[in-house]
């Protein structure tokens, strides 16, 4: 008898994701109440965690005062943050439940952007020497303070600078499996 697995760990190459949570979008776009945001919110999934981001219509007025643009975009996010922390709330418990991965939320006012509790997962990978030292030297250049924070770094930085490519990585991975899934079964 073998230990059961947990999502995200289990033989090299497990690209098992738990419970499939491809009807998402439209799962929080049915409950989200129409006043929150204009439009439907963005929802973003992976294996451990659902963000949801939706854009706060435009209702600034021309005559607020001293706070300046930033500062009224920060005083709306905050409104509506503790307005709806209950909903919220409930909207991520119920989807937690449903596709057993956290829900984090944000929000964009203008130019101002604010995610609200987003998962920090760690991630366990072996570097040859060469690798450690270039994470090194971000350490030790106090690009970053720890290795960790060197590798998140780089992470980041690939991800901005690779998007093109990784966007139709991912798209052909969709493609992938939905040829998998039209296939025979076993």
């Amino acid at each position: 008898m073998s230990a059961p697995r947990v999502r995200g760990y289990g033989r090299p190459g497990d690209r098992s994701e738990g419970i499939p949570a491809h009807d998402a979008p439209d799962w929080f776009a049915a409950r989200i109440p129409a006043d929150w945001f204009d439009g439907p919110p963005r929802v973003v999934v992976d294996r451990d965690e659902i963000t949801v981001v939706g854009e706060l219509a435009d209702d600034a007025d021309p005559r607020a005062g001293d706070g300046g643009a930033d500062g009224d975009e920060t005083a709306r996010i905050r409104a509506f943050r503790e307005r709806t922390r209950d909903e919220r709330i409930s909207l991520a418990t119920d989807a937690e439940h449903r596709y057993g991965r956290k829900v984090a939320w944000g929000v964009t006012a203008g130019r101002t952007s604010e995610l609200f509790t987003v998962l920090s997962v760690p991630v366990m990978t072996r570097l040859r020497q060469p690798e450690r030292q270039v994470l090194d030297t971000l350490v030790d250049s106090g690009v970053a303070r720890s290795r960790s924070e060197a590798l998140a770094w780089c992470v980041r930085l690939v991800g901005e600078n690779a998007d093109t490519w990784l966007r139709q990585l991912r798209e052909a991975m969709e493609q992938v499996e939905k040829i998998r899934s039209e296939g025979p079964g076993l």
